[in-house]
């Protein structure tokens, strides 16, 4: 059976990729290798090059495809702030071409990896899928956008389509830079070098952190739920909120606090539409995830 994973080299859609391989699927990976890498790839799998912005080259790869993965993306708050026509070309418009290509290939359905800055600043926690997105930045709201287009295919044009928010995704092989999940792959990296870990700005903000494995299992349930496929929005995250000085002090070492960011300053999310439609919940702690990262990075 052909699918796509969109962003298949990144961080998330590598881990994605393999599992799918694994799976026996027939996997065929766009990625114009911006942030993506190849030796990220599973052998078994294709790649094909292509910017998704490029409709001509993208549409031919969809055809006989029967799920689409949709992770590609510039998935960074401050690059939004600073240049938000260009990340609204990669994570809107880029968005609408894999939609109007599954929709001509006949892909039978689209699962959309969404962000959980569509929630923006909320008054109570924890997040559920109903409340009014608040997005504080432009990329909460073109993340926002994507799955507004995905409930349109649904409905227009009977395009299966789902959404998963994703909650501040980490795990082996997250990249150092950026904000948000990144910030525990930066943390490592500097307990290893000596270094302190740099906190923004008091540490007190909490996060409901995701291992990458459960994101790349809840993707593999939304595709094959009967339950779903009508651009319903899914929470995808860890069952509990840690603050940044909590994952500091997992990591260890001296810590050293630098100037503060527009973000939210917590999150916490209902996961029981996640349970109820797609049979998913987290299996992995974040004790159990940092104590992974720890070994790999020869951390005692």
């Amino acid at each position: 059976m052909k699918v796509i994973v969109t962003g298949g080299a990144g961080f998330i859609g590598s881990h994605l990729t393999r599992a799918l391989v694994e799976k026996g699927y027939d996997v065929h990976v766009i990625d114009n290798l911006s942030n993506g890498k190849k030796i990220n790839l599973d052998p078994e799998a294709k790649l094909h090059q292509i910017d998704l912005r490029d409709f001509s080259k993208l549409k031919p790869v969809f055809s006989n495809a029967k799920f689409v993965f949709h992770l590609a993306a510039l998935p960074r708050v401050q690059p939004s702030i600073q240049d938000p026509r260009n990340t609204n070309d990669h994570n809107v418009n880029a968005t609408l071409n894999v939609l109007l290509a599954s929709r001509d290939a006949g892909v039978k359905r689209v699962v959309y990896s969404a962000s959980s800055s569509a929630y923006g600043n909320q008054k109570k926690l924890p997040l559920r899928e109903n409340m009014e997105a608040r997005p504080l930045s432009p990329y909460g709201l073109q993340k926002y956008i994507g799955e507004l287009y995905c409930k349109l295919f649904s409905d227009i044009y009977g395009l299966e389509t789902i959404s998963l928010r994703y909650f501040n995704v980490y795990g082996p092989g997250a990249p150092t830079e950026g904000a948000y999940a990144m910030m525990m792959a930066r943390f490592l990296i500097q307990r290893k070098n000596s270094e302190p870990l740099t906190i923004v700005p008091d540490g007190k903000q909490s996060r409901a952190f995701t291992h990458v494995r459960d994101v790349v299992r809840a993707n593999i349930l939304a595709a094959k739920s009967a339950k779903v496929g009508s651009g319903e929005v899914i929470n995808i995250a860890g069952k509990k909120n840690h603050t940044v000085l909590e994952i500091a002090d997992m990591i260890g070492g001296p810590k050293v606090f630098i100037e503060p960011r527009l973000e939210p300053k917590h999150s916490l999310a209902d996961l029981s539409k996640a349970k109820k439609l797609l049979g998913w919940e987290p299996k992995i702690s974040l004790e159990e995830g940092i104590a992974e990262l720890r070994k790999l990075h020869g951390i005692s």
